[in-house]
């Protein structure tokens, strides 16, 4: 698993991907994110459509669950639809098409996040803004780093200090922090001198700022690190799960994965490990299953640990809307379904 709490970011505060991770999903899904900038958004928007990015030599198009072609590839980055609109690239630059491949924003932005509640951040000549779906800028660009709305609120950067904005791009919370994240069940963790707390969406303090990192708040809770251990926390800032683990990350599905000795395992919100960490990776829960590596083979386990797919892959991305993102054999990509099947006929060679 190895996901360390180390910074508070919308979604990546929880599990930091691996290199292999990163790589994979930069040339496989057009994830190009760099560290400060991810997304394993905390809040990820909602896919609304059966679609699902996929490279053809050096282009990237659209399949369907069958593993149809829906969209022709023809973009040098593909994003998984969000709110009816793709991030797609562009020699470079990037912009939004809809589900049936028209160009809705012509890509002209240096970076984009994914629409969420409406609006998308983008960056152009460094410096963010939002824009609504017709392309509208509905933020002016000024700021030097933002994340996307989440629960009315966006954590926006202006010189070197984080604060947020509402969708007028009125100040809400001053920009006084070192970093924050994503509000996520109504607080948003914010660093200030090396040490992490949250904030409800009026910018008070709810928890003190004590911990050497923390995730969002997730189904009730948010992993916390303190003295190089991991452990969870409440919404009044209690210690429901002592820091004992190596790393852990959020609660997904009623389970959360933690790290022992090397080693990832599941956890339930009492603490009781209820899949014993005999992995050496492990995603959160997702549709029920969970992407696992073992002896660098990926397979899915449910939550009783059972083993669905057998790890048998080189890579294996979480499940999202009935399909993950596999790789076998180094270089060829492909998605199967909850059963281990193909979609695609065949999996897609990487040039």
């Amino acid at each position: 698993m190895k996901a360390l709490l180390f910074l508070i970011l919308p979604a990546v505060m929880i599990p930091i991907d691996s290199p292999l991770g990163q790589k994979l999903h930069r040339e496989f899904q057009g994830e190009i994110m760099e560290e400060k900038k991810k997304v394993d958004m905390t809040e990820k928007p909602e896919t609304i459509v059966s679609m699902f990015p996929y490279r053809k030599g050096f282009k990237c198009g659209y399949i369907d669950r069958k593993g149809n072609i829906v969209i022709q590839p023809e973009y040098g980055d593909a994003h998984p639809f969000s709110e009816g609109l793709a991030e797609v690239g562009l020699i470079d630059k990037f912009g939004f098409i809809d589900m049936k491949g028209n160009y809705v924003i012509y890509p002209m932005y240096d970076w984009t996040f994914p629409f969420s509640e409406g609006l998308a951040a983008v960056e152009l000549k460094k410096k963010w803004g939002f824009i609504g779906k017709e392309g509208n800028i509905v933020i002016q660009l000024a700021y030097d780093g933002a994340w996307s709305f989440s629960e009315g609120l966006a954590a926006v950067e202006l010189k070197k200090k984080w604060g947020f904005i509402g969708k007028e791009g009125n100040i809400v919370i001053q920009p006084v922090y070192d970093l924050a994240g994503s509000f996520s069940e109504g607080l948003a963790g914010v660093k200030l001198n090396g040490k992490c707390g949250f904030i409800d969406m009026k910018g008070n303090i709810v928890i003190q700022l004590a911990y050497d990192g923390a995730s969002s708040f997730s189904e009730g809770l948010a992993a916390v690190e303190l003295k190089g251990k991991s452990g969870f926390i409440d919404m009044k800032g209690n210690i429901v799960i002592q820091p004992i683990y190596d790393d852990a990350s959020s609660f997904s599905e009623g389970l959360a994965a933690v790290e022992l000795k090397g080693k990832s395992g599941f956890i339930d919100k009492r603490g009781n490990l209820v899949i014993q960490p005999v992995y050496d990776w492990a995603y959160s829960f997702s549709e029920g299953l969970a992407a696992v590596e073992l002896k660098k083979k990926w397979g899915f386990i449910d939550t009783k640990g059972n083993i669905i797919i057998q790890p048998t892959y080189d890579y294996a991305d979480p499940f999202s809307d009935g399909a993950a993102l596999v790789m076998i054999r180094h270089r060829k990509v492909g998605y199967i379904d909850k059963k281990g099947k193909d979609i695609f006929c065949q999996y897609i060679e990487q040039h």
